[in-house]
Order: C-alpha cells, then sequence, then structure tokens
C-alpha cells in the first residue's frame, strides 16, 4: 500500500500500474532466478485493461537489471481480443471484469454504481448472491456434472441483490440489543427511532418505517429450527433461500423491503435501529441441466 500512496485515484493504465509492475516482476524475477529459469511472461499480457507499452518497459527493465528475458507476445492484436471472448463462451469459463487491484476495483463499481461486494465476507459464513463463494459453488457442481458427462448450461439472469453492511439495535441511549435483520431489510436513512406499537399473529408493528419485529421462538416456528439465542442466530443462520421463503411465510411479499427483525423478547421501551443495508440490480450464473 505504501508503494502507491498518491496515486490510488490514478485511472487503470496509469502510474500506479507501473509501480505495481515493478513489485510483482522484482517478486516473480528473483523466483525464477531461484528456479534456474532464464526467461519470463505475464498473463497480463492479454488483458484489455493493461498496457503492453507499460508491461514491456518493466519487462525490459529487469532483463538488463537481472538478465532475465522477458517474452512479450501481442495475444490482443488481429482479433485476439475477441477469440478470447468467443473461447470463453464456448467453453462457458468464468472471466473477471477486473484486474484485482483494489483502487481499480473501488473506481469500477463506484462508476458502475454497483457495491464492490466482491469484498464482502459475512462473519456467518452465509453465501450471498452473485459472490465469490456462490460461483465458487456453483463452477464445483459444474465439475462433477462434466464428471457424470451430463450435459448442462451456464446462464445469466438478473435479479435484485442485497448486501447488509451494518445492523444493530439499542434501547434507551446505549444498551445494546442482540437482533437480527432478515436479508431484504431496508432503511431509506439507515436510522429509525420509535417504540413498539402493536402485535396481530405474532408480527409486532413499529410506528416509524413500517419495521416489524418477531421473536425468536416464531422465527424457529417459521423455519423449523430450534436455535436457543440470538448468537446462534447470527453466526449460523439459515441459507438465502431459507430466509426468503421465512420472509414470505410472515406476511412479507415478492418485493417486500421491509426491515423485519428477530430479537429473542421485545422491549417496550424506546428502540433506535441502526441498519445500512443496499439493494441493486444486479447479474448472477446458473446452471441448468439440459
Amino acid at each position: 500500500m505504501q508503494a502507491v500512496k498518491g496515486l490510488e485515484k490514478e485511472p487503470e493504465k496509469g502510474a500506479r500500474c507501473e509501480v505495481c509492475f515493478d513489485k510483482r516482476f522484482d517478486v516473480s524475477a528473483h523466483k525464477a532466478l531461484e528456479l534456474g529459469e532464464t526467461k519470463m511472461t505475464t498473463t497480463l499480457l492479454v488483458s484489455p485493461l493493461k498496457s503492453q507499452e507499460q508491461l514491456k518497459k518493466a519487462g525490459d527493465t529487469f532483463h538488463k537489471k537481472h538478465g532475465l528475458e522477458f517474452i512479450a507476445v501481442d495475444y490482443r492484436s488481429g482479433g485476439g481480443t475477441q477469440d478470447q471472448s468467443r473461447v470463453t463462451k464456448e467453453q462457458q469459463l468464468y472471466r473477471q471484469d477486473y484486474c484485482g487491484c483494489i483502487f481499480g476495483l473501488t473506481m469500477q463499481r463506484e462508476q458502475q454504481h454497483r457495491v464492490m461486494d466482491e469484498m464482502f465476507s459475512p462473519l456467518s459464513g452465509k453465501i450471498l448472491p452473485a459472490s465469490i463463494e456462490e460461483r465458487l459453488e456453483m463452477y464445483k457442481y459444474r465439475m462433477e456434472l462434466e464428471d457424470k458427462n451430463i450435459a448442462y448450461k451456464i446462464i445469466k439472469q438478473k435479479f435484485l441483490n442485497y448486501r447488509q453492511l451494518s445492523f444493530k439495535v439499542t434501547e434507551g441511549k446505549n444498551k445494546t440489543i442482540p437482533a437480527y435483520a432478515l436479508s431484504y431489510s431496508t432503511l431509506p436513512r439507515k436510522q429509525a427511532q420509535g417504540r413498539i406499537e402493536f402485535e396481530a399473529s405474532n408480527i409486532h408493528y413499529f410506528n416509524r418505517e413500517e419495521i416489524k419485529f418477531i421473536t425468536l421462538e416464531t422465527f424457529n416456528l417459521a423455519c423449523g429450527k430450534l436455535y436457543k439465542n440470538l448468537n446462534e442466530l447470527i453466526y449460523n443462520p439459515p441459507n438465502f433461500e431459507e430466509e426468503l421463503k421465512i420472509r414470505a411465510s410472515l406476511a412479507c411479499g415478492n418485493y417486500d423491503l421491509t426491515p423485519l427483525i428477530v430479537m429473542e423478547t421485545l422491549s417496550d421501551a424506546k428502540l433506535t435501529i441502526h441498519l445500512d443495508a443496499k439493494t441493486y440490480e444486479d447479474t448472477k450464473e446458473k446452471i441448468i441441466i439440459i
């Protein structure tokens, strides 16, 4: 991080990339020499996001410094980039659309008005939609199908994705109450204060922002589980699909973004709900058997 300080906002193919190449090539060159190799190259040469001139410059510098020849092949000319896209589609391969640099990824997702969900890793270990973990599980399933010679296709589908950035319930001024907000719970201003007004069919209604509460006992009945306390639920929640079914069973429709909050016991005191969550249009991959 120190090496690129001040270059965080540089665009792709800018000065930050040169610093990164120098560092990466230096490590690779020393490893190559350690293994007794005389030549080296990089897969970055195939990337449309990278400057071949910058890569060649860095490679030539290490050739002069270490005597290690840098092989710079232009795989992108003569329709090479189009061939990459064609083969990727034909072979149904995953093709990363960013270089992997945290700074480049941040800028790209900001321009796309998308959440940088590649950096999410829930404490619970829950596999989130369109996450790296979900993609890994899908490709594991793909390999199982290929081993069994089962025909399949990988398709893309658009959907409304959801990421919960932070959540907390406090009673009075600063007493934190254990609580769990189900997926697709959102608050427009990230915070709401009020009290539970009434109850109907085991659902308790807040007097602000259409927030709903249920007890852990009601949650257990809805999902058929036996959570003993909120910590168990927080660190080992139902999977994403199960949680959507639970929302639907508790009078929440398919397009409902109402906060649905689970607590062990419900309070008559003044509560403050802190909820920072985002919904956004996204695309994910799915395997279908043909």
